[in-house]
């Protein structure tokens, strides 16, 4: 397609979305429920349809010199198919937040306000190689009841339409409109642009993907954008820690996966439990393999690289881990609100009035006292699915699921109430 044809190919998906988006929001419950049971249902009867389209992928990736690690991701299996179908039929069995009317009161007149969620509207959504994030997208726009338009990575072109086409179908099947869920075909990144261009027919954009995929939609979009650009989370472990919650916590917030957002990176230790902690903590990472990179008084107590400036605003996502001993709590939160990606942190004590403290001072999406960073997840939340994670602080915060893809209006009722 030539730069015309794009811009008008991509308005064309806007309006078709924006009339769609009319119609989802008049549906119930039970016809979403029905389309996502009919689109897990061809996903699995389409089994070899989809790996064979993905064959197609991954030869043009691998042609492409893509890495092993993006080509994994990009891989569709039997297991990711049943997985993907399994991820839609739990997304059915959710309660739908839409119409919910909530904060229902009296007011001195004799009205009644209350709150009611409703859709976004249309929602945009660009997002790179994993293919099971067209099925999973789409089913949670589907379910809170917006039309959707998924541009995914041309690495992915074919995967992502043939599981559209299982889309498509299990919409057809719900009797719902086929432009309820739109996936861009063409792989031109001028339609990227013409998508953030939307705004008389998108509401909001998300994206999913690497750093330079979001900072370019958060600089060039025309429209609003739930998104975060970084994960950097910290752990404190305060004077008043609990030595075994200490360890456990902090091995885990690192090491239990190390290429995801909610992965610990910069370790902050009270100075008056470095001695006995430090040495302790470097043998369980050395065990896993993980570097440490310390401050001038982490490297005086055990032997570890130096952390320069630029490592306590570092996003490893990777085997590698900063450390900074601190005077008191007043330093930590200092530290966490200075270089912070507002993503989670966590604060290790057995001292409820600093735990308090803490969450009340620490600008983050999530906080969270005596755990693992790592839980910062929808599934984990109880939202049973997620979008994303928001570090924004309008309209959705943190772990963003049906309700983050909602917002609310007020509802008044009265009997014939007349103002005076």
């Amino acid at each position: 397609m030539d730069d015309l044809s794009i811009k008008s190919y991509m308005q064309q998906l806007g309006e078709k979305a924006r009339e769609a988006s009319t119609v989802l929001a008049a549906v119930e419950a039970k016809q979403k429920n029905d389309a996502l049971l009919a689109i897990a249902d061809r996903l699995q009867q389409q089994a070899e349809i989809l790996k064979a389209e993905n064959a197609k992928d991954l030869q043009a990736g691998k042609e492409k010199g893509l890495e092993p690690a993006m080509l994994d991701r990009l891989a569709l299996t039997d297991e990711g198919i049943d997985k993907m179908a399994e991820g839609l039929r739990q997304i059915a069995a959710l309660t739908d937040p839409v119409g919910e009317i909530t904060n229902l009161k009296y007011m001195p007149s004799g009205i009644q306000v209350g709150h009611m969620r409703v859709p976004l509207g249309v929602i945009g959504i660009i997002y790179e190689s994993r293919p099971n994030v067209t099925a999973d997208a789409a089913a949670l726009c589907l379910k809170s009841g917006n039309a959707t338009i998924l541009r995914g990575g041309s690495e992915a072109i074919h995967s992502n339409k043939a599981v559209a086409a299982c889309i498509q179908n299990g919409l057809k099947a719900a009797g719902l409109p086929s432009e309820c869920v739109q996936v861009v075909e063409t792989t031109n990144r001028d339609a990227v642009g013409e998508l953030l261009r939307l705004k008389d027919s998108v509401d909001v954009i998300i994206p999913r993907g690497g750093k330079g995929l979001i900072e370019r939609v958060s600089k060039d979009s025309l429209i609003p954008v739930i998104k975060h650009l970084d994960g950097i989370c910290h752990v404190y472990i305060d004077d008043d820690a609990d030595t075994d919650k200490a360890l456990n916590i902090t091995l885990n917030a690192k090491s239990q996966r190390y290429g995801t957002c909610n992965t610990l990176e910069t370790l902050l230790v009270a100075e008056s439990r470095a001695q006995q902690l430090l040495p302790a903590l470097k043998d369980l990472f050395d065990k896993k393999g993980v570097e440490l990179r310390g401050c001038d008084k982490t490297q005086k107590i055990i032997d570890c690289n130096a952390a320069s400036e630029e490592d306590w605003s570092t996003e490893y996502l990777a085997p590698i881990l900063s450390i900074k001993v601190v005077d008191d709590m007043d330093q930590a939160i200092r530290h966490i609100n200075t270089y912070s990606s507002q993503h989670t942190d966590t604060i290790i004590t057995q001292d409820i009035s600093k735990t308090r403290r803490f969450m009340r001072e620490v600008d983050s999406a999530s906080v969270m006292v005596n755990a693992s960073t790592r839980f910062a997840d929808g599934f984990e939340y109880g939202l049973g699915a997620e979008i994303g994670i928001s570090t924004d602080k309008l309209h959705a915060r943190g772990p963003v699921g049906l309700e983050g893809l909602t917002s609310v209006k007020y509802v008044v009722f009265g009997d014939g109430h007349i103002r005076t």
